[in-house]
């Protein structure tokens, strides 16, 4: 029998949604330039990036009650057109101070209804038998950006400045929220399972809770260069951000592109140890890079890891959530991304200012590693409560 299809046109539809806004928002990996620009040190650039996910965090739990009960739609809809409003404020920010802390937070509440929205509208679409490897194509839409809005951002800045970069950033959330507008639900039957539903019961299901953890940690970690590639770049001459996330990107859309059935065929979990490790390796050469050579290598590694990583725990989460709960359960998924930053931006922020870059990318990668461990200790501990019966 042929496998289920994937590349269906509501898939289709939402991964050309989901490229647009992701380079809309990605352009912004250049913004703690123009941070540094209005004065602002890497504490403050921390905590400036930390302020989206504040909001993003406390919109949640209402983001998966919605989508849950009305629908994926209205919500892709609501935070297209939030997400609009929000890029054209930042044309209005000079200066360190209250109104670019209420654009930040509105920008947090845009990402929070999109990525949660979009991501659970997607794996709607995907069939469970090759969910891993279609989860992991959409993912595409997501990493694509990351090196698209890397490079152009390195092009453009220097030549039109961040006024250019904000403008740019704005058409492609307008052009976000127009190819939105086709997308349509799935018909969805409540069914009477028994269980509790709604976002407490996702946050405390006790087969979710080691992937709330390691999703946790995973996102901690991807702080050290989402937000502070820019200024070590800056700061030491060396590299550049198109040049780590286009390398970054490249590996990481090799995997999804040509091996995304790994997963599925060969078991999530035995995937996730090796590309988890290689991710703790990209932090440590990214700590002793010299040159651009050295921080593409990095990149290339980081790229490996993300790669596999958010599309294997991204699949679980989806196995494991009741189908009538997945909206609550893929907004729990999602917020852990703005949990890590809103913890890891001022933390590796102050830990850059006491102890600079080096010692920070290896504590990122240290803090990988011990994460993969606890977690595999977790799951395995599960798995032999299943199997003694003290568990469902």
């Amino acid at each position: 029998m042929a496998d289920p299809r994937l590349l269906t046109r509501p898939f289709l539809l939402c991964f050309v949604a989901n490229l647009l806004q992701g380079l809309a928002f990605n352009l912004f990996l250049h913004f703690p330039g123009y941070l540094k620009q209005l004065g602002a040190d890497e504490l403050r650039i921390g905590f400036v990036s930390a302020l989206t996910a504040v909001a993003a965090i406390a919109l949640r739990p209402p983001t998966g009650r919605a989508m849950d009960r009305r629908g994926r739609r209205i919500v892709i809809l609501v935070g297209g057109c939030v997400n609009v409003v929000a890029v054209a404020l930042y044309l209005s920010v000079d200066r360190i101070g209250p109104w670019l802390y209420t654009v930040r937070v509105t920008h947090g509440v845009a990402e929070a209804l999109l990525f949660s929205s979009l991501f659970t509208y997607a794996a709607d679409h995907v069939p469970a038998a090759r969910r891993t490897q279609g989860l992991a194509l959409f993912g595409v839409s997501g990493m694509l950006p990351i090196s698209l809005a890397g490079a152009f951002g390195d092009w453009l800045i220097p030549r039109h400045g961040f006024e250019a970069l904000f403008l740019c950033s704005l058409g492609l959330a307008v052009a976000s929220l127009l190819c939105s507008l086709p997308l349509r639900d799935v018909p969805r039957q409540h069914a009477a399972t028994g269980r509790p539903l709604g976002f407490r019961a996702a946050l405390g299901q006790r087969d979710l809770l080691p992937l709330w953890f390691m999703g946790t940690i995973f996102s901690v970690a991807l702080t050290a260069f989402f937000v502070f590639i820019k200024t070590f770049v800056d700061e030491t001459g060396i590299g550049t951000v198109g040049g780590f996330f286009t390398a970054y990107t490249a590996s990481a859309l090799v995997l999804r592109a040509f091996f995304g059935w790994v997963p599925d065929r060969v078991g999530p979990k035995r995937v996730l140890v090796p590309a988890l490790t290689a991710l703790a390796l990209g932090f440590l050469a990214l700590a002793q890079a010299q040159d651009a050579s050295d921080v593409a290598a990095a990149g290339l590694l980081c790229g490996i890891g993300h790669g596999y990583t958010f599309p294997i725990l991204f699949g679980l989460v989806v196995t494991r959530a009741p189908d009538d709960n997945r909206g609550a359960s893929m907004a729990i998924f999602t917020a852990l991304f703005d949990l890590g930053l809103l913890v890891g931006g001022p933390l590796l922020g102050a830990l850059i200012e006491r102890a600079g870059y080096p010692t920070t990318f290896r504590s990122a990668g240290a803090l990988t590693l011990a994460g993969l461990a606890l977690f595999l200790l977790w799951e395995h501990h599960l798995e032999r409560t299943l199997k003694r019966g003290r568990w469902g």
